[in-house]
């Protein structure tokens, strides 16, 4: 296999992970020895990542995503920090993924019932305000829950519509984001993530080696999970839509085996109500059949025959004269 060939194939080239700056890890002072067969080299006290290595754990992680999310799975962002915030809530809404990107709220996952519970909260201030029902309390009153509904929107609006827990949890910096991680190990949640000079890699399932500060480097390798994501739904839908028609064709066929079962059996009991007619070879039931019929027609013409045959005879003679 050709080397450009090869290059097509990762979702992202040597050249874009350089130019995003994802190499950059942080001081040597601060690194996790965990993170070892990751780093290429030392500079100037800060350690440089394999950019092989990332390309590799990226293409692994990417093709996680688009798994769970052709079985129908969803995968919740989460990433705190502010200059994550813009770029998660981006990707997340562009693939149709729940998402944190304000405080995580502990339980989130651990504890979700309660949580779906502070989410139906917010949907009824929600609707108090649009059915006017907020504007006829008082204005302390009104005042209060107009508070609680922005607080609430602040945290919850990105998975108001995330009604089970996610298939997966995609993570921007595991060690701010460590409660979410806390919470998705408990429950077995797996976890995409990338992770800095600075992480146990350990802690994540699919850990993608990477700068985990800078802006460049979240947008790249966030846009190409929420990509990949969307590729598992292209697929899924397809899967979903060939299905539908296999079994509408499946239906459709077995509609028109019942139809011409009835037909059938029509036909028998419309046979059997009639004695003469006995079961015999089609083909020489026909025949027979037209023999019968021509008999009658071949006796009444000779019969005709024989008859006009003096008036014949008569009119010719008188036409001589």
């Amino acid at each position: 296999m050709s080397e450009k060939k090869q290059m097509s194939e990762h979702r992202a080239s040597i050249e874009e992970l350089l130019k995003a700056g994802t190499h950059f890890g942080h001081l040597t002072s601060r690194w996790n020895p965990k993170m070892k067969s990751f780093i290429f080299m030392k500079r100037n006290g800060i350690h440089i990542l394999n950019l092989h290595q990332t390309q590799k754990y990226l293409d692994e992680a990417a093709e996680v995503a688009t798994r769970y999310a052709r079985r129908g799975k969803r995968i919740l962002f989460a990433g705190t920090k502010k200059q994550a915030q813009e770029i998660i809530r981006k990707h997340a809404k562009a693939s149709g993924s729940p998402y944190v990107v304000e405080r995580w709220l502990g339980g989130t996952l651990t504890n979700f019932a309660t949580i779906r519970k502070s989410i139906r909260r917010m949907e009824d201030l929600a609707k108090m305000d649009e059915d006017g029902t907020l504007a006829e309390l008082k204005k302390k009153e009104r005042l209060m829950k107009s508070r609680e509904r922005e607080k609430l929107e602040k945290i919850l609006t990105g998975i108001q519509d995330m009604a089970r827990i996610p298939g997966a949890i995609f993570v921007v910096d595991i060690r701010r984001e460590h409660i979410a991680v806390k919470e998705a190990k408990k429950l077995k949640i797996p976890i995409i993530a990338i992770v800095d000079t600075n992480c146990d890699p350990d802690l994540v399932d699919y850990p993608i080696p990477a700068n985990d500060d800078a802006s460049s480097s979240i947008d790249l390798i966030t846009g190409i999970i929420a990509n990949a994501i969307l590729e598992g739904k292209a697929e899924r839908d397809e899967y979903e839509a060939a299905a539908k028609a296999e079994k509408e064709r499946v239906e459709a066929e077995a509609e028109t085996k019942k139809k011409r079962a009835r037909t059938v059996a029509k036909v028998e009991a419309v046979t059997k109500a009639k004695p003469e007619a006995a079961p015999t070879d089609a083909p020489a039931e026909k025949a027979a059949d037209a023999e019968v019929a021509a008999e009658p027609a071949a006796e009444a013409t000779a019969d005709a025959t024989a008859k006009a045959a003096p008036k014949v005879e008569k009119e010719t003679a008188e036409a001589k004269k």
